[in-house]
């Protein structure tokens, strides 16, 4: 490119200008023909004192710049730097206004040219990243970023992404390099100039599209070669039987392959439980390589029957780990070629057809509008068409809604039916091997009577220990306000022109007329009442909440059991979701009838009609099932326990209804168990105290005929791990939660100090955590280490994870779902804390209805039931520490009740055997020195 770019960086004194926040240092990175050709920064003098946190942030401090010139004596240079130039920075706006307002202030014109944003063309360029701040781009393009938050170091490195970004922008085919120039006008940066500019370049000469692209009806999309199966002469291969031959077969995938006896016990469990038709559980201790252990018998047994085997697992990242790094792992030991596919359910996969219909409509807002732009560019990347590949905003998560596949009313082009990611995902499924799933499809499949998975009588559950809490959810119902106003926004009142607009609009075009129908202005009528009556139930949902949480002082997010029976206020609510019923049925009866007419009496509707007509009965369709949720809820009897979940400063926000089943076994037992062959479940934590007796009880499997098998880690915990439990903190039960938190705050401080930080802190409970990670910060103790929290330190579980692995010093503070699927080996964590013993709290609404269940019947519910979960929840924490042999760490246990109370000792036999020290604080630290 030969215009000249200026990437500007700054740091302030704060975020607001007008309310004379400063600048304390000025960087500039000017590039001209797509070289960088000068750098210039400067200190700044803001002549006010620099803020604590802004000197934490950025390292400046008011002695560094009290001897800097003022912003006047560079403004001339600043004005000259930009002169004929394009204004980019990483948050464009940000940084122009503070630069106007000084500019301004100094006496010069100020900047009136075209601005680039990086974090606009980061977000279009890159619509797979995890995250599009400076740090993370600099990370994913090897970019050295040595001082974040300094301004010099920070222009550099968004200079050095912005030739990349450029250069991408540049190689783009020219039929998206036009479609996103016609989408950019709504943009906040001038990208259209820059894309018309490259556009009047590229269209001199003639394009040459490389092979792996294609154009397809004015979109261009990655070339997919449907995969073919091997041209090998088919023969039989028998499982390799003896350890010589597991050896010999394993060995050729690694380079230093180190024999795992424990893999090899899975293999054979894996292979004889399907051979012997018999239901399985397998708990396989980190470290014994499980992917590989039921991957490759599964593999043979396959080809040796021809028969499709379903894995199942908890997490997206399993599935994607296991397609991406453990199969093409298994394809290099295997002697025949293995067909192996992911299947998600079918709102994951985009509609090109739909998504090319919306680029024809032009009154986009501007999430809607960038998120057309990032799947554009998406779409010569992706070969599966899954919406959880892309990084969407939450207004592009409501854009996803009009262009998510869905069954086709009207039959579709032949063409698109070919290059449909979802149909085509089906159809690899029907000649696969081994179909990856998640429990969640698999459960909707056990729903639906096997109508959406291929046929199948065989199959592996791995992460298995969740899959009895995601049946309980899967047979329950959720009803939240936030989702159904957006759902009843889809259709809006009519001079909201929503779909409600659309459908009228359809049945104005219809020739003949219906004097029967519901005039436009009642069905309004309607619409308003239902709005007005959704407001209303969810008001008087948060209001019984409120009235259960006066004797809960102080705390804002809180679960609440719900009864219908409950006096005024319970009846109350059960009367409101009679009205709320009625009118959505007749809200449902209107659109089908418009629907029927139109579909009866239009003589030729356009294939744009035709996508419209299919997303109001895509609306109809989840207000037939909202209606639903609210009978089986609220108007019908259950054994369902139900409960509210709010947050008191935002119920409107965060108001969410919840029924579930206290017990799934029998379900599962008849629609599931009972049909398939064999189903081996697998996880590092199924048992309790060496035994599978909880969890064969939970998930309705028949003891007796269960293959059960418990194969340990292989690493050597009591040489790897010292387990601490400090004598000197009160006894958890015994003193108010602040007293607590002192307690143990000094001693994390100790700790912290003692390991250089590298800690990972499981907490049971928000509120502590909070409280926690406030005490600790407000004593200064630990002021030079990274102190990253969960609901706190904005992020994702995987970012605050990677944030933790970047600083030498570092504590990171987490709940619930920090106590598992979080890996972190080597020495980047090297302590974790375990504050309190995972037991459920008993005013859990669930867990309390669960006891109360199990009381009922004679049983003990703190032995049969609270026990265990925490006991398995325990597990799963201990499991954090040790990911490799070659790992060493400390594990502290603040909860002294592991060793002075005769339940603690069933914690300490289900764990591995590793030498527990006891003491005083004081003393403890000096093994934590020895040891690490």
């Amino acid at each position: 490119m030969l215009n000249k770019f200026v990437v500007i960086d700054l740091e302030t004194t704060g975020n607001i200008p007008k309310r004379g926040d400063k600048i304390i240092q000025f960087a500039a990175v000017v590039i001209e023909n797509g070289k960088i050709t000068e750098e210039f920064s400067s200190l700044i003098n803001p002549k006010k004192s620099i803020p604590i946190f802004i000197e934490e942030l950025t390292g400046l401090n008011d002695d560094m710049v009290k001897d800097a010139p003022l912003f006047s004596e560079i403004a001339e240079k600043v004005m000259t730097l930009l002169d004929g130039a394009y204004f980019v920075a990483h948050n464009v706006l940000f940084d122009l206004s503070f630069l106007q307002e000084e500019l301004i202030q100094s006496g010069q014109e100020g900047f009136f040219g075209p601005v680039l944003d990086t974090v606009e063309m980061a977000r279009i360029l890159y619509p797979t990243a995890d995250g599009y701040k400076l740090s993370d781009l600099a990370e994913q393009e090897k970019l050295s970023h040595d001082r974040p938050h300094q301004a010099d170091s920070d222009a550099l490195v968004t200079a050095e992404l912005f030739l990349i970004l450029l250069d991408r922008l540049t190689s783009l085919p020219i039929v998206t390099l036009k479609q996103l120039a016609h989408l950019s006008g709504g943009l906040k940066s001038d990208l259209q100039q820059l894309l018309d500019e490259i556009l009047v370049n590229k269209e001199d000469t003639p394009e040459r599209l490389p092979e792996s692209i294609e154009i397809f009806k004015e979109l261009a999309l990655k070339r997919i070669l449907e995969p073919v199966g091997s041209t090998a002469e088919e023969k039989e291969y028998q499982y390799p039987v003896t350890e010589a031959e597991k050896t010999a077969l394993v060995s050729k995938a690694f380079d230093a392959f180190e024999k795992r006896t424990g893999q090899f016990t899975m293999m054979d469990t894996v292979y004889q439980a399907f051979q012997s038709e018999k239901h399985s559980v397998i708990e396989a201790g980190t470290g014994v390589g499980k992917s590989l252990g039921y991957l490759l018998p599964i593999a043979y047994f396959s080809r040796q029957y021809r028969l499709p085997i379903i894995v199942s697992t908890h997490t997206i990242h399993l599935q994607e780990q296991i397609l991406n790094n453990e199969i093409p792992l298994l394809a290099k030991l295997l002697p025949f070629y293995l067909n192996s596919v992911l299947l998600k359910g079918r709102n994951h996969y985009l509609s090109l057809e739909k998504f090319n219909q919306t680029l024809a409509e032009d009154n986009d807002n501007y999430d809607t509008g960038l998120t057309k732009m990032q799947i554009l560019v998406w779409l010569i990347e992706t070969e599966t068409g899954d919406r959880d590949e892309l990084n969407l905003s939450s207004g592009g998560q409501i854009f996803w809604n009009k262009i998510k596949n869905e069954p086709a009313v009207f039959s579709q082009n032949q063409a698109w039916q070919e290059r449909d990611f979802y149909l085509r995902a089906k159809r690899q499924a029907q000649v696969a091997d081994i179909i990856i799933t998640n429990h969640s499809l698999l459960l909707s499949d056990i729903k639906a009577e096997g109508t959406i998975l291929p046929e199948f009588s065989y199959a592996i559950i791995d992460e298995g220990h969740h899959f009895e809490k995601a049946a309980s959810q899967f047979f329950g119902h959720t009803l939240d306000y936030l989702s159904t106003r957006l759902l009843l926004g889809q259709f809006g009142l009519y001079d909201q022109r929503q779909l409600f607009y659309e459908m009228e609009s359809l049945m104005a075009s219809v020739p003949k007329k219906n004097d029967s129908m519901t005039p436009t202005i009642k069905l309004n009528q309607l619409m308003a009442d239902l709005t007005f009556e959704t407001d209303e139930f969810f008001q008087l949902i948060a209001h019984f909440a409120r009235a259960k949480m006066t004797n809960k002082k102080g705390i804002n997010r809180a679960k609440v059991r719900f009864s219908a029976n409950d006096e005024v206020k319970g009846k109350a609510v059960v009367h409101s979701a009679e009205r709320f019923s009625f009118l959505l049925k007749d809200l449902h009866s209107e659109i089908i009838e418009r629907l029927e007419w139109i579909k009866k009496e239009s003589n030729s509707l356009s294939r744009a009609e035709e996508n419209k007509l299919e997303e109001i009965l895509s609306f109809q369709n989840e207000l037939a099932e909202l209606r639903n949720t609210v009978i089986d809820s609220f108007l019908k009897t259950t054994n369902d326990v139900k409960w509210i979940e709010i947050d008191i400063r935002s119920p409107q926000n965060v108001t969410t209804f919840m029924a579930q089943p206290a017990f799934v076994a029998g379900k599962l037992k008849e629609q599931f168990f009972q049909h398939k062959k064999a189903v081996v479940f697998t996880s590092a934590t199924l048992t309790v105290n060496k035994s599978f007796d909880y969890f064969i009880k939970e998930i309705g499997l028949v003891p007796d005929s269960t293959i059960q098998v418990n194969i340990p880690s292989p690493f050597a915990y009591n040489q790897q791990v010292q387990l601490l439990i400090p004598e000197d903190l009160p006894e958890i039960n015994t003193v108010s939660l602040d007293d607590y938190v002192i307690s143990i705050t000094e001693h994390i401080i100790t700790i912290a100090e003692a390991t250089k930080g590298r800690m990972l802190l499981l907490f049971t409970a928000y509120d502590m955590l909070k409280k926690t990670y406030e005490l600790i910060k407000e004593s200064g103790f630990l002021h030079d280490y990274a102190m990253i929290a969960q609901g706190i330190t904005s992020g994702s579980r995987t970012r605050l994870t990677r944030n933790f692995q970047r600083y030498e010093k570092a504590l990171l503070l987490g709940t619930s779902s920090f106590w598992e699927g979080v890996d972190i080996p080597g020495e980047d964590l090297s302590c974790l804390v375990i504050v309190r013993l995972p037991f459920s709290s008993p005013d859990d609404p669930f867990t309390e209805a669960k006891c109360k269940l199990i009381e009922k019947r004679g049983g003990n519910s703190f032995s049969e039931y609270s026990l265990p979960e925490a006991i398995l929840r325990f597990k799963q924490g201990f499991g954090r520490l040790i990911r490799t042999e070659n790992d060493r760490g400390i594990i502290v246990v603040f909860d002294k009740r592991i060793v002075t109370t005769k339940y603690g000792k069933a914690f300490l036999k289900s764990i591995p055997t590793v030498p527990i020290n006891r003491g005083k604080m004081d003393d403890l630290v000096g093994i934590i020195h020895s040891w690490l």
